[in-house]
């Protein structure tokens, strides 16, 4: 079994947090009309162009572990909005 760093209070909060503004960062750029494509590269085949929140939220994996836990949750918090109301996720994620 691989060992667990575990973290507690103001640092484990810092580093959530900063997963969850990187997170937000890349997605915001889609927000609304005027929203920018974002391009995705794939490790086959031809790299992905798109403008939906959820998407690019999907395909972001951060190194530090805090802060891939921190972009999960928003993670998560996209992908309901798009089960449930089929639109609005980068709403919901920033």
């Amino acid at each position: 079994m691989a060992a667990k760093e575990v973290k507690f209070s103001r640092d484990a909060r810092e580093r959530m947090l900063r997963g969850v503004n990187i997170l937000a960062d890349a997605v915001k750029v889609t927000l609304g009309p005027k929203g920018r494509n974002v391009v995705i590269d794939k490790s086959f085949g031809a790299p992905r162009i798109t403008k939906d929140g959820v998407t690019v939220a999907k395909e972001i994996e951060l190194e530090d572990k805090f802060e891939n836990m921190g972009a999960q949750m928003v993670r998560e918090v996209a992908s309901k909005t798009n089960d449930i109301a089929g639109d609005g996720t980068t709403t919901a994620t920033v």
